[in-house]
């Protein structure tokens, strides 16, 4: 080994080495850090540091077979048969897009969203008179669910798109048309809220040329259909245009074989565990299946429809909920039916093997940069003392460690400012939307923001003991908090704050982040003078210059503060010695009145046409600079 190999491998600097091999028969001035060690050399230093020599072979890594599980090739045609289509209903926040669901379902899920905002996705299949049968994917409108209203226009056939008669094209009815045309997906549009007066229908359809939707009127190929989900107008022309376009798109899917499928939305509930919503795309789904999600896999305990109906099987397009998984997958998540339950187990060995590879190469490469930075800076060090022997090398080497021992500060600073925060949600995409928006967070100068913990499900025990280590706090987004847990976290000062609507949450979290900001001081005028005229008080050896002035607005009050003005600048601020009104001390001096006054700093000089402004300072919440965009 050489010199700079052995420092190295030892984790020691090169002069170590070199004080090592002191005493011993090496020539130290023809040593350099390229120089080759004899063995016994090497031992040597080794034994000096206290440290285990150890001969090793090179080991050759096995790189490990790729054992993950893909969709089957495409279908023979001969085997598939006709399915119904997938809608995903799209549009802006408060457009209507719930209503209009909840009559076509003719179920109330619009009183159970609060404050009428869809926060989840939902699935629901509705079989119309004619027979025919849709399954509707209910995105949410709301900023905050942009991830959602994407996944919704990757696993969909048709987008209806709802737009607002009365209101025209918003900003989440841009990003629903771009996610429509991203996953290169049809729009039907649903101009909603008709039977309002103000409604103009000709405005959206116009308005909606600029992002190349042109309906037919306009000779383009997107169906619009007038309806008004409150009143249930024209709801079955919308349905038949949706029919219509799926004929065109001759929608088909083999129904045999193992499963595919898409995780719509995933949540825990407390009797039945993991649970998740998901949309078949291939095969039929059974009790018993094997399915493999992310790096999830279960055994179909149960099946049940939009309405908690237990079902048997599933076939493709239709919406199912699945109980039986040992953990929770992701809302996004690929299904697919393997063929026993050790074959899951190693598919899903093998994924968490592969984001431990994929996370090491990520460190590996900061850590790399990091290297590569110390090298350089060590180098550039290396330099300034190359010319010098090791002794004086040595030297210098102690007195830099002597300098920074004195610039390190006695005790410890004051902490930084950090609010750490734990989330819970009570479906993935929630919790997943909430993220989305702490991702945003861009005022780490002010606050630092830190994420301890984020899971699914209600606020457990384990939850409070993570925010009482990090002295954090804890947001539930439409989950419960026991009476047990809640009286604990209140014994060890544990804040829980839970919401129902994503923008509170969000308002809430910007008040928590404010809270931890130093308040600013704000000046607020009490009264103002002018200096009409200049003298000098002896008192004692010394002269005092006094300002004779005139109260214009306010008053001045003698126990506040006060600041000089000449001509718009300030040059004095600070507290006077003495307020007189003729020859008598007093506290307040009133508009119109003349008095003499006195500064606590003797070298400030007055001059006819001086300011006086009396003013009393007052601390005001600082606002966190953070804009989620909402």
């Amino acid at each position: 080994m050489t010199v700079n190999e052995l420092a190295r491998a030892m984790k020691k600097d090169i002069d170590y080495i070199f004080e090592a091999l002191m005493n011993t028969a090496v020539d130290l001035d023809s040593l350099k850090e390229g120089s080759r060690l004899d063995e016994i050399w090497i031992k040597e230093v080794i034994k000096k540091a206290g440290m285990k020599l150890k001969w090793n072979k090179l080991k050759q890594d096995k790189v490990k077979e790729n054992k993950d599980a893909v969709r089957r090739p495409q279908a023979d045609p001969a085997l598939s048969t006709p399915r119904f289509p997938v809608v995903t209903i799209m549009g802006h926040v408060d457009h209507g897009k719930t209503t209009l669901l909840d009559k076509l379902r003719k179920t109330q899920v619009a009183a159970m969203e609060a404050g009428g905002i869809t926060q989840h996705i939902g699935a629901f299949l509705v079989s119309l008179p004619s027979g025919e049968k849709i399954t509707f994917l209910d995105t949410p409108g709301h900023a905050a669910f942009s991830a959602m209203r994407a996944r919704g226009a990757q696993v969909t056939d048709i987008v209806v798109l709802v737009v607002a008669a009365d209101d025209g094209v918003m900003k989440q009815t841009m990003e629903s048309i771009q996610h429509a045309k991203d996953a290169q997906v049809p729009i039907v549009l649903a101009i909603n809220k008709c039977d309002k007066a103000e409604a103009d229908p000709e405005r959206v359809k116009n308005e909606l040329l600029a992002y190349d939707v042109v309906c037919e009127d306009y000779g383009g190929e997107v169906q619009a259909v007038h309806i008004s989900a409150l009143k249930g107008d024209n709801l079955m022309a919308l349905a038949e245009a949706v029919i219509a376009l799926a004929e065109i798109l001759e929608l088909k899917a083999d129904p045999t074989g193992l499963v595919e499928g898409t995780v719509i939305e995933s949540s825990t509930d407390k009797g039945k565990g993991p649970i998740t919503t998901a949309i078949i795309q291939r095969g039929t789904l059974r009790k018993g299946s094997i399915l493999v999600a992310g790096k999830s896999w279960a055994k179909v305990r149960l099946m049940f429809d939009e309405n908690g109906k237990t079902i048997s099987e599933a076939g493709p397009s239709m919406p199912v909920g699945i109980i039986g998984w040992r953990d929770l997958p992701s809302a996004g998540d690929e299904i697919l039916e393997v063929e026993s339950e050790s074959r899951a187990r190693e598919i899903v060995e093998w994924r968490k093997y592969e984001q431990g590879q994929e996370r090491s190469k990520e460190d590996l490469k900061i850590i790399e940069e990091k290297r590569k930075e110390h090298q350089e800076a060590y180098q550039k060090d290396r330099e300034k003392l190359s010319n010098l022997s090791w002794k004086q090398r040595a030297l210098v080497k102690h007195r830099e460690w002597k300098k920074q021992q004195l610039l390190q500060p006695e005790g410890k600073g004051g902490e930084s400012n950090v609010l750490p925060v734990i989330i819970k949600g009570d479906v993935d995409g929630s919790v997943e939307a909430i993220l989305d928006i702490m991702d945003t967070y861009d005022a780490s100068h002010e606050c630092e923001l830190e994420l301890v913990h984020f899971g699914v499900g209600d606020i457990s025990e384990n939850d409070v003991s993570l925010a009482e280590t990090f002295h954090g706090l804890i947001y539930g987004f439409n989950v419960n908090v026991g009476k047990v847990i809640q009286q604990s976290a209140t014994k060890r000062g544990v804040k829980i704050k839970l919401h129902k609507i994503i923008y509170r949450l969000v308002e809430d979290l910007q008040e928590e982040i404010s809270s931890k900001l130093p308040c600013s001081v704000d000046e607020y005028p009490i009264g103002e003078a002018s200096v009409l005229a200049t003298f000098s008080v002896t008192e004692g050896k010394k002269k005092l210059p006094v300002a004779g002035c005139r109260v214009q607005k306010g008053q001045l009050e003698k126990q506040k503060k006060f600041k000089l003005l000449r001509n718009g600048h300030v040059i004095w601020k600070g507290s006077l010695t003495s307020l007189k009104h003729h020859k008598d001390d007093v506290a307040v001096i009133r508009t119109g009145m003349d008095c003499g006054l006195s500064l606590d700093e003797e070298n400030i000089e007055f001059k006819i046409g001086d300011e006086i402004i009396c003013y009393e300072e007052k601390k005001v919440v600082t606002k966190t600079s953070w804009n989620p965009g909402f």
